[in-house]
């Protein structure tokens, strides 16, 4: 906690610190009182109260703003659980989507394939999806969901080939995930990978997460899913530049 009587005389502000020269002259704050929102004694955010006189807050004033903080991570982290909650149901429903598309669907792959990508770009908040089978030297497109503008190699049933730059490549030769959080500042957009460069000018792709399909740790194809803005996964933890 920081109880400062009167701002217009700490050091911050008779060392001209812009925000608190602001705060002073433009916002005519003297007392201030700061009380941090602690999670498991991490500080996650503050509470902040301002009188444009100086007249610093009792201890009843503190104790209140304390009491609030303390409400504030209490309702912060039930949102988390309930989010996190709300997520894990929402994946349940779209694994028993997929099982039962399979049930429906015995020795078919389109159905299958197509409700797998399809659930996956809408649980990521994903624009559009690929899922891409090894073939040799090549990949070829075996779903797509979602529009991609004049990006006409990646339609379905098309073979192509990718650069080793290109994120999806390396996630199928490595056989880990791989995160991008714009695709425009990727080694194989910069040198002009023609892949890329169609992802990114003419689809409009910026943000994408690439999962290997392994098989015995081979990897035989990728499921790549796009956003057409810089909008990394707050999760990820593997990316690529």
């Amino acid at each position: 906690m920081v109880h400062l009587a009167d701002l217009s005389v700490e050091q911050a502000y008779l060392k001209r610190d812009p925000e608190t020269v602001a705060a002073v002259e433009l916002g005519g704050i003297r007392t201030v009182l700061f009380v941090p929102m602690l999670k498991e004694d991490e500080m996650i955010g503050f509470l902040s109260i301002y009188r444009q006189m100086v007249r610093p807050f009792n201890d009843k004033h503190i104790e209140l703003i304390k009491s609030f903080a303390n409400q504030a991570v209490i309702a912060i982290e039930n949102t988390r659980l309930l989010t996190e909650l709300r997520e894990s149901l929402q994946q349940q429903t779209a694994t028993a989507e997929v099982l039962g598309v399979i049930s429906r669907s015995p020795g078919e792959l389109q159905p299958v394939f197509d409700a797998m990508l399809a659930n996956a770009v809408r649980l990521c908040q994903a624009s559009y999806g690929h899922m891409w089978l090894c073939e040799s030297n090549a990949f070829r497109t075996v779903a797509l969901h979602g529009a991609l503008p004049a990006a006409n190699q990646w339609q379905s049933g098309a073979l192509f080939h990718g650069g080793p730059d290109v994120p999806s490549v390396h996630a199928v030769r490595t056989g880990q995930p791989v995160h991008v959080a714009d695709l425009r500042t990727t080694k194989a957009y910069l040198s002009g990978d023609q892949l890329a460069r169609t992802g990114a000018d003419i689809a409009g792709i910026r943000t994408l997460v690439a999962v290997p399909m392994l098989k015995e740790n081979e990897s035989i194809g990728v499921i790549i899913i796009y956003r057409k803005e810089v909008r990394p996964s707050r999760t990820s933890r593997s990316s690529w530049s």
